[in-house]
Order: C-alpha cells, then structure tokens, then sequence
C-alpha cells in the first residue's frame, strides 16, 4: 500500500513537472512572438490630429498615434499620448507633423506665456500703437527687427539705427496664440530678448522713440563680412654701392 501511494505521488509529480513545463513554453513563445510582430509593426509616434496654434496647450483631441519603422520614426519624437498632454506649443503644428520635442514645452507654475520662453532669455514688453505695432499685423511668433530713433543733442538731427534683429514675438496684448491672421491694433507687444539685448532695449526706449519692422519668417539673417586684414609691410633695405679709393672702400645707399 505505502509502495503504491509513493509511485503515484511520483508520477504526479513528474506529470505536474512536465504540465508546468510545457506551459511556460507556450508563454515564452506567446511573448517571443507578439515581440516579433510589434518589431514588424513598427514604433508608435505621435503625430498632430488638427492644427495646434503657436502657444496651446495641447489636449488629447489635437493628438493620434501611427505606426512607423524604428528606423524612420525620429528619435526625438514622443511615442506615448499621455506623453504630450498638457505640453504647450513652441511653433505652429499641422495636421499629421510628427511631434518632436523641440517644438513643446512643459507648461510648468505660472502663465503659459513663460512656458514659451526660451531657456537664458527674457519677456520684454514694449508699449506700442497702430504705427509701432506695424497696423497690427503682428503675431505671436513672428519676428521683428527694433529701430531706436534719437535726437542728436541740442541738433535738430535725428539719428536712427537698427538697435536689435531678429526678434521673437511672443504675445499682443495679453494674448500668446491666435488662430486668426486679421489685423488687430494692440497696445503692447512682448519680445523674446537675451538680458543683454533686454538692457539695450530698455537704453533705447529711455532716450527716444521705437519703432518695430516686421521681417520674413523665411529670410536667413545675413551674417556681415568680416573685413580682411590688410598684409603686412615688410621692410626692405635700399640698395647699397661700394666705392672704392685706393686702399679704402665705403658703402653708400642708393638714393630712391
């Protein structure tokens, strides 16, 4: 009796072995193979379902997600939904451009309008009207160019130069995006400046007038030509003759 009872513990256990086996088996070829159809599938990427304003806080509905090869899809590209929700836009999106990560920003504490500003820069506001505020055909985002206008000591000259180039706006008024392209007069523009470009700004609204020109948003700036040095003289020694008398010489410089 013993004996029959411990040979049918033993080949119980050796079925149940052979059970737990064969089931972890078809779990690792269950897991091998859904791995190989995600690799033939591709990478999610995320990808903009609608036009996402410059300075919006993205929401679930302006977001999709596609199925790229992992060798096509951007390595700075975000492969999750959940991922891009609540950022803000740092340039406009279409529909279907990729989402990368240069063209979002973390909407931290505070206005969204910070959330806008470059890392070592600064919002500078400058109170403008219909004429400084180019008939207010500016927009969040565009660029600008800054022309200061003086007057020349007791003179009745006025001197005007191009005090800053390349300027980002980041709001009108109050506001950071807009979805329209009708012109609105405002009373304030924010730029994007450096603190050393904000210092000049601020030098050159003191002393006169600011006027804003609005750029291209396709023109390169042009980098000026660095002037080239002129050669070096070198020094060269007048010719010399000997003149000899007798048993004496001397030698005397060619006059030139």
């Amino acid at each position: 009796m013993f004996k029959r009872r411990t040979l049918t513990l033993f080949f119980l256990s050796i079925a149940f072995a052979v059970g737990a086996a064969w089931i972890a088996n078809n779990w690792i070829s269950s897991q091998q193979t859904t791995v190989a159809k995600q690799e033939e599938i591709g990478t999610p990427v995320v990808l903009a379902a609608l036009d996402i304003p410059y300075g919006h806080t993205i929401e679930k509905r302006h977001l999709k997600v596609v199925m790229m090869p992992k060798d096509v899809a951007p390595e700075n590209s975000f492969h999750a939904i959940d991922d891009v929700i609540g950022k803000v836009t740092t340039d406009i999106l279409l529909p279907g451009e990729i989402i990368r990560m240069e063209r979002v920003s973390d909407h931290l504490e505070g206005a969204t309008l910070a959330a806008l500003i470059e890392p070592n820069m600064r919002a500078f506001t400058v109170r403008v009207n219909d004429v400084v505020g180019v008939a207010g055909f500016l927009l969040p985002g565009n660029k600008v160019d800054v022309i200061s206008s003086r007057s020349s000591g007791n003179s009745k000259r006025v001197i005007t130069e191009t005090v800053l180039k390349d300027i980002k706006v980041l709001a009108v008024d109050q506001t950071a995006r807009t979805d329209k392209n009708d012109p609105v007069v405002v009373r304030a523009v924010t730029l994007e400046v450096t603190p050393r470009q904000a210092e000049q700004l601020a030098k050159a609204r003191g002393e006169g007038n600011i006027q804003l020109t609005l750029r291209n948003p396709v023109e390169e700036p042009k980098q000026v030509a660095k002037a080239k040095p002129k050669p070096k003289r070198t020094y060269v020694a007048p010719p010399k003759v000997i003149v000899i008398k007798g048993t004496q010489w001397q030698s005397k410089k060619v006059p030139m």
